[in-house]
């Protein structure tokens, strides 16, 4: 009888389990903010309506999701509860007793988030269901039919009643985009970012079908590219030719500039033909970008190229001038790396800050150690204790599941390949390994190959990597809530982690020819907690007089300095690194001064504005990366359809260009992350300045593209451009007349004109040419501005060359919709406006208020 009883039990919990699939299946979700502005934080709700002919109850089931940067307060609820479980993980459990949905009903259930929520890209993602079969089996599937409630309301998109940046509608917009006029072409810079000095003639060249091009020997690897470049984009033949048949001759020579940088160039056009002069290859490549940059986008369908006659001599005011992207969080291919560097080389960067280790992936192959990529490169559901990846950032709950970016690595001959293409490019590529924290991805790859080994029998092997001090009871949680990202620095295994990661990446280097001077650590984010009840640690400590276990990072970081030292590599890490604590304040560690690490510096907020400044003076090599300026991943404007984080502000093109990196304090920094205008004279006044020996020690700026939000190459584009180019103008060009203007209304008046030449450049030439440049970009397109007045409705672009549509109908505009040209008498009907590039991508879509008015032509 008892075998029969548990026979009949198993066989229940099998029909129970279809059951219940079924009826989630037939789960409607929907989710939305109903307010940031009751109390501190963010109230939100989700609603659950059971379509399914029977009640479904809250047992056996459990909804998993990601949302990231945000903590619920977690309450226990009649129904149920959200609870966090790391990282941006999180999960809402029904109450068993009190969650019943009957059919066709609705239960509602509402929350609250410590953090206001703002966007789509704030919203739960992935969801998926759990239901527990047994003790020892669930079943796992995705949550269909989810959908998020649109942002409209102001309490929905304001973050506080403190937050004082506007909705960016339509009639906000149109005042912005008042200040920009329309330029003649000679009013602006042909080339972006503009050389130090251009002089322009009258007349032009035309080179059609075979172009010939000569260069010195030393030269020979950039006419060999260049030719590439105009057979692939201009349906030319050109070849290799002798010097005097030539029509592009490449010469090696000396050059001189203000700067004393080997980049610079000297390029000629006139009708003898293209000239160009540089000391080195570099200069030589840099100059082709320029002569690319003159040509006519339009001249890839013409099969032949039109030159302006002209006169260039270049080089650029930075020689580090950086771009970091974040492979980790959510992965890119090779071909969009590659296509990436390819966009970085033509705009003149000319570093690749190559960031493919976090807590949610590994991306880099290591031989010796395949776990890092079989577990770190890949996310699925997982418990948190298990040495696997749990989700995040929506990539669910399925390994390498078509459209999700959560999964995948770069083989070793990928990498390589990698390496190759941007030296062609003269783009050298830093690799970025982060410890101790960061981790996760690496400590749980380590833990699978601790199992395996265990399993085998070979516990000296087992423990030969291993990153974690098992008997460790510490509670810290991260800055992005993980509970468990955090090496031990105590154990002499991480150490021998280390060493084999970066010897394996430096033959990597090797095999694939290219030089590797700079190795960034990363060390940033080591949340306090961590080690304070560790029994490795506590033995280490014991021996270590007056060090505490706050302190160990450091004494990490030492270690890690030595090991890299050894290998004649520069040691690179952001700001954290170069500080210490000090009695309980953040001071600057001067131990790792004067060159021995490179400190770069994105805290330019919360009092930290002169904190570049402090590392330069005390003898640091420096490179500045505000987030203000150069946080790609932070979103253009608040708008809850732009995609994007906001935690340090919002980022745009403009704030990309209007960065003074020699005088932060009165032309950079105005207003704080909520748009409150900063009282620059009581604020900065007792900052540090930079000194004239520091200013020695700027080595250049760096943009940064973090991935949270990041799905696939399309968003990377869009989230790059045209940023880009406003950064581009930042790292090369020569010191604008603003940076230096003391008298504010003056200053105010130079930056304006300036940035309204670099608005014509971008909307009349270089949109055109990134439609087709490389293959075409998705650049972002800003909506235009709108408004209704005195009967007349007024329109206008950010952009100059950018075209206004509009309708009346209430429909969505499109690139054929009736072409907005000047003001509109109007008459009650709606009215709609998007703007668009020559190839007919259009923008968001622009609503100026009282739309029920029509237009009368």
């Amino acid at each position: 009888m008892r075998i029969i009883a548990i026979i009949i039990i198993f066989s229940l919990l099998g029909c129970e389990t279809p059951e219940k699939k079924d009826q989630l299946s037939n789960l409607e979700i929907s989710w939305e903010v109903v307010s940031n502005l009751e109390k501190e934080g963010c109230h939100a709700r989700f609603a659950f309506i059971n379509h399914s002919p029977n009640p479904l109850k809250g047992d056996n089931w459990t909804l998993y999701f990601n949302q990231a940067n945000v903590m619920p307060q977690e309450e226990d609820g009649y129904t149920g509860r959200v609870s966090h479980i790391n990282g941006d993980w999180f999960k809402f459990t029904p109450d068993s007793d009190h969650f019943i949905i009957k059919p066709s009903d609705t239960l509602k259930f509402d929350y609250y988030y410590k953090d206001a929520l703002i966007k789509n890209t704030d919203v739960p993602l992935g969801p998926y269901f759990v239901v527990n079969e047994d003790q020892d089996n669930e079943s796992i599937f995705e949550a269909a039919n989810f959908k998020v409630m649109a942002f409209s309301r102001p309490e929905q998109i304001h973050r506080s009643r403190n937050d004082f940046v506007p909705i960016p509608e339509s009639e906000i917009l149109y005042a912005e985009n008042e200040i920009i006029s329309d330029l003649k072409s000679d009013e602006f810079s042909p080339i972006i970012p503009s050389p130090y000095h251009i002089e322009r003639l009258e007349g032009s060249i035309e080179l059609k079908k075979t172009i010939g091009i000569w260069a010195d020997e030393d030269f020979s690897g950039e006419a060999n590219y260049l030719q590439k470049v105009l057979d692939s984009r201009f349906q030319v033949s050109s070849v290799i030719t002798n010097e005097t048949e030539a029509d592009i001759r490449l010469t090696r020579s000396q050059l001189e500039n203000e700067s004393g940088s080997e980049e610079g160039y000297e390029l000629s056009i006139d009708n003898k033909g293209v000239a160009i002069t540089a000391q080195t290859k570099a200069g030589a490549f840099y100059a082709i970008q320029s002569l690319l940059g003159l040509q006519d986008p339009s001249d890839e369908l013409k099969g032949g190229i039109s030159l302006p006659y002209v006169k260039i001599k270049d080089h650029p005011r930075f020689g580090y001038r950086g771009f970091q992207l974040d492979v980790a969080r959510n992965f890119q291919t090779k071909e969009t790396i590659k296509k990436t560097i390819d966009i970085l080389a033509f705009y003149k960067i000319n570093t690749f800050l190559f960031y493919f280790t976090e807590d949610e992936g590994w991306r880099l192959e290591i031989e010796g150690l395949p776990e890092l990529t079989e577990v770190g490169g890949q996310r699925q559901h997982a418990d948190m204790n298990e040495a696997a990846l749990h989700p995040s950032y929506g990539s669910g709950p399925f390994a390498y599941k078509e459209g999700s970016h959560g999964s995948g690595f770069y083989t070793k001959e990928e990498f390589i390949e990698i390496l190759r293409y941007a030296n062609e490019r003269h783009i050298r590529v830093i690799p970025e390994v982060n410890l101790p924290g960061h981790a996760r991805a690496a400590i749980k790859s380590m833990e699978k190959r601790y199992e395996k080994y265990m399993e085998l029998g070979d516990e000296q092997e087992a423990n030969r990597y291993r990153l974690i001090d098992p008997d460790d009871r510490s509670v810290y949680s991260s800055a992005q809530s993980f509970k468990d990202n955090v090496a031990c620095v105590c154990r002499e295994s991480v150490y021998r982690f280390y060493e084999k990661v970066v010897d394996e990446i430096v033959g990597y280097y090797k095999e694939a020819e290219v030089p590797l001077e700079y190795f960034h650590v990363g060390g940033d984010e080591v949340p306090v907690g961590p080690w304070t009840k560790s029994p490795i640690c506590d033995q280490l400590l014991e021996n270590m007089e007056g060090m505490e276990a706050q302190n160990l990072h450091a004494y990490f970081f030492k270690r890690v300095v030595d090991i890299l030292q050894t290998r004649n590599l520069t040691v690179a890490g952001w700001e954290e690194t170069a500080l210490h604590n000090q009695g309980g304040q953040i001071v600057v560690n001067k131990e790792f001064s004067g060159g021995q690490v490179v400190p770069y510096v994105w805290n330019n907020l919360w009092g930290a504005q002169d904190l570049g400044y402090k590392l330069a003076n005390a003898g640091y090599p420096v490179v500045l990366c505000p987030v203000t300026n150069f946080y790609f991943d932070l979103a253009y404007d608040k708008h809850p359809e732009e995609p994007g984080l906001y935690w340090a502000g919002f980022v745009n093109t403009r704030n990309a260009y209007e960065y003074a990196p020699y005088n932060v304090f009165y032309t950079t920094t105005r207003n704080d992350s909520y748009y409150t205008p900063i009282n620059q004279e009581t604020s900065f006044k007792n900052m540090e300045r930079l000194t004239e020996e520091g200013a020695k020690n700027i080595l250049g700026i760096q943009a940064q593209l973090w991935s949270e939000t990041l799905k696939g190459s399309s968003m990377l584009e869009y989230y790059l451009l045209p940023k880009l180019l406003g950064f581009a103008e930042s790292a090369w060009s020569k010191e604008r007349q603003w940076e230096s203007i003391d008298d504010k209304k003056l200053r105010a008046e130079k930056t304006q004109k300036e940035w309204n030449q670099m608005a014509n450049s971008i909307g009349k030439v270089e949109m055109n040419r990134l439609n087709s440049l490389f293959g075409g970009f998705n650049y972002r397109i800003p909506p235009p501005g709108a408004k209704i007045q005195n009967g007349f409705l007024f329109a206008n672009s950010a952009y100059p060359g950018l075209e206004i549509r509009y309708t009346t109908d209430g429909t969505e505009p499109g690139p054929n919709s009736p072409l907005y040209s000047e003001p509109l008498k109007i008459n009650e009907i709606p009215v709609k406006l998007r703007a668009f590039n020559s190839e007919g991508r259009g923008s968001r879509t622009s609503e100026p208020k009282n739309t029920n008015l029509n237009l009368v032509q």
